[in-house]
């Protein structure tokens, strides 16, 4: 991390950036974003779109959350692109911790097409496919998050 941690009430007030559902992927995932294995992320174009979110953006700062739904840390985007499935190259692979984009494209079509992803979407038979636009995501941790109040 390369700032003094802040405390969780100022955290609070960003943003929240939450990795897969709370449990043990969460736990794994925010895990690997601390020890700086994770510096990158991947979501679907439908998600934001469902939503009515914007895209993030370059210089968007968001507060990590845990399994309990508890601040961990502040990340701060550093680039941002969509692209179809098809076109998520090794480099994106490699930083969200994966070794090759055919594991990491498994690990995230099981989570896409999970019971929970398709309730969140509303549509209990989605599936991704190589045209999906996928929002490509890379970050830096830029400061830890104190338990303690300002």
């Amino acid at each position: 991390m390369t700032a003094a941690p802040i405390p969780a009430d100022a955290a609070t007030a960003l943003p929240p950036a939450e990795f897969g559902f709370p449990g043990p992927l969460r736990d794994k995932l925010v895990a690997a974003v601390l020890d700086g294995s994770k510096t990158a992320t991947a979501s679907l174009l439908t998600e934001y779109e469902r939503e009515r979110e914007p895209l993030p953006r370059v210089g968007d700062r968001s507060v990590v959350l845990d399994s309990a739904e508890r601040p961990v840390a502040v990340i701060e985007v550093t680039a941002v692109r969509v692209v179809p499935l098809s076109e998520v190259d090794l480099a994106h692979a490699v930083a969200e911790g994966d070794t090759t984009v055919a594991g990491w494209r498994r690990a995230h079509e099981a989570f896409w097409h999970s019971e929970g992803m398709r309730t969140a979407l509303g549509d209990p038979g989605f599936t991704v496919d190589d045209t999906t636009p996928v929002v490509l995501e890379r970050f830096r941790v830029v400061a830890g998050v104190s338990a303690t109040a300002s």
